[in-house]
Formats: structure tokens, C-alpha cells, sequence
């Protein structure tokens, strides 16, 4: 097995801050410039969304490979492991951007949890009605990014992207016959609180901490992430520290301590006590069961 010491992370404009944080492509082009590259399982430290035009292919995503039909979409999080199969005359469109360019209210942040859950199911088939709706949003992306430096094209490609996500997002739910609620203050605290593992799961902070940084009590986080998705506030914690250490022992050929360490684990003992706990399996197990 090729030495992996660490999962390829590609970033957007990340040496020049000042460029704009996002770009949308043609999927072919990029296919074509990136050629084996982007066929090699890597992550990104932004956020990339992918709409395939048509069937044929698959796509992997951390521990899930995905069947291209016509207009699926890719939600690919930062951090997320994912690789393109060889085809590079795929037809479709790609969007990059940094969590810079889109977060700036609580609207963001709870767009953000509900379409980039990418652990969960970051694959969707969208029908012809929002796919025909959806590309005029693309279009005048397309066309903003060719005139940079006209007055408000800035706001223009942040409003178009959020608009964007909407669309999809509001057919995601009405599948599910399920309805959106922006301004529902639990399920804006649910996303800050998620927005806050995601930035601090790796030193071990505690329930009690997270609350006092919402401004709540322990009591009332756990009742709002169990009345949300059935679950503790403890357990999304660990389910985001077991995420990133699953994606470690597949996509690398790290030592388990090495892993524990990197995720914020003092006793590699211990950790590997925590991992079969909660996956039922040691990591060592949990790496051999990946091997094809």
C-alpha cells in the first residue's frame, strides 16, 4: 500500500484573500484541467457543488459511491473526501465558494446545514421544473463572474447562490413533505450549534461548554437537537469526531495514535475505546473492512 500520511486538501484562492471566493465552471473544462486529479479521493476547504446534465458514472463521497442520472447534484462539504470516476467528457456545471463569501446571517447558516450534510445524503436528482428554474440562477452567475468589477456583482453572485440553494432546497423538503423554517429559533440554534462542533470538535469541548456559547442551558440544547434529529447534543459531538477518524483510518495509512492525536485524543487507548463504542468495531477492524 502507497504511505497516505495525510488526505490531498485543495483550496480556493487561500494565498490571495482578496480574490473572489467563488467560481462556477463549466464541468467539462474542469474534468479536463483536472484530469487524473480529481479522480484520486481529496477534500476541499470550501464548499463545491456539483449538477451533472446527464446519466452515466458515479461519483465517490467519504464511504458511499453514487449513480450520475440526468440533473443530479453533488452538496460536496469542506472537509469531505470525494473523487471523480475517469470519465472526462461528463457535461454539467461546477460552483465553488468559501464559507467567506456565503455566511453572513442565520439564514446561511441554517442553508448550510440542511443542504451540505454531506454524511448523511449529499446526492440528489432534481425534476426538470426546479432543474429549468435553477439554471437561470447558474446563467446569471455565469455571466456576473465574466464582468467582475461592475458595480454590486459581488451581491449579485452571493444573492444568486443563496437563491439558488433555496430552490433546491425547498424540493428536497417538499419530497419529503416537510417545510422550511428560517425564522424557527430552535432550528437556528440547532445550525449555530452544529456550526460550532464543526469548529471545535477536535478539543474536546463539552455539552455545557457549547450551551454557554449559545447563551442556553446544557438541558435545553440536548432537548433541541433530540426534538431536530433524535439525537443527544453529546452524541452529534462524537458522531463528528467519528466521521473524521473513519475518514482517516480509509483514506490514510496514519498510525491509530497518529489519527488520535490528530483528533484531539491525549491516550491513543482511549481512543480506540471510544471508537468501537461507538462503531462496534476497533479502528484497526474498522480500516480492514474498507480494503477492497
Amino acid at each position: 500500500m502507497t504511505y497516505k500520511p495525510k488526505i490531498t486538501q485543495y483550496h480556493l484562492h487561500k494565498t490571495f484573500p482578496e480574490r473572489l471566493q467563488f467560481a462556477v465552471y463549466s464541468l467539462n473544462e474542469y474534468r479536463r484541467n483536472s484530469s487524473e486529479k480529481a479522480a484520486i479521493p481529496h477534500s476541499h476547504s470550501y464548499y463545491q457543488i456539483i449538477w451533472f446534465l446527464s446519466d452515466g458514472g458515479y461519483h465517490s463521497v467519504d464511504f458511499e459511491t453514487y449513480s450520475i442520472k440526468k440533473n443530479t447534484i453533488l452538496f460536496i462539504s469542506k472537509d469531505s473526501v470525494h473523487a471523480f470516476d475517469d470519465n472526462l467528457d461528463v457535461q454539467g456545471y461546477l460552483i465553488h465558494f468559501n464559507e467567506s463569501f456565503f455566511m453572513h446571517d442565520d439564514v446561511d447558516i441554517f442553508l448550510k446545514y440542511n443542504v451540505f450534510n454531506a454524511h448523511i445524503n449529499p446526492c440528489h436528482t432534481v425534476d426538470e421544473y426546479t432543474a429549468s428554474t435553477a439554471l437561470t440562477y447558474i446563467k446569471l452567475m455565469q455571466e456576473e463572474t465574466s464582468g467582475k468589477q461592475r458595480f454590486g456583482y459581488e451581491d449579485i453572485l452571493r444573492f444568486s447562490l443563496k437563491s439558488f440553494l433555496i430552490i433546491l432546497e425547498r424540493m428536497h423538503h417538499d419530497s419529503e413533505k416537510k417545510h422550511l423554517r428560517f425564522n424557527n429559533h430552535h432550528e437556528q440554534l440547532f445550525a449555530q450549534y452544529k456550526e460550532l462542533v464543526e469548529e471545535n470538535y477536535k478539543k474536546n469541548c463539552t455539552v455545557t461548554e457549547y450551551a454557554d456559547l449559545l447563551n442556553i442551558s446544557s438541558k435545553t440544547l440536548t432537548s433541541i437537537t433530540k426534538g431536530i434529529v433524535g439525537k443527544s447534543a453529546s452524541q452529534l459531538i462524537a458522531d463528528r469526531v467519528i466521521l473524521e477518524a473513519q475518514r482517516l483510518l480509509k483514506f490514510t495509512t496514519l498510525q491509530v495514535g497518529e489519527i488520535a492525536y490528530k483528533i484531539g485524543f491525549e491516550d491513543a487507548s482511549y481512543f480506540v475505546k471510544y471508537f468501537k463504542r461507538h462503531v462496534g468495531k476497533s479502528p484497526s477492524q474498522y480500516r480492514n473492512s474498507c480494503i477492497c
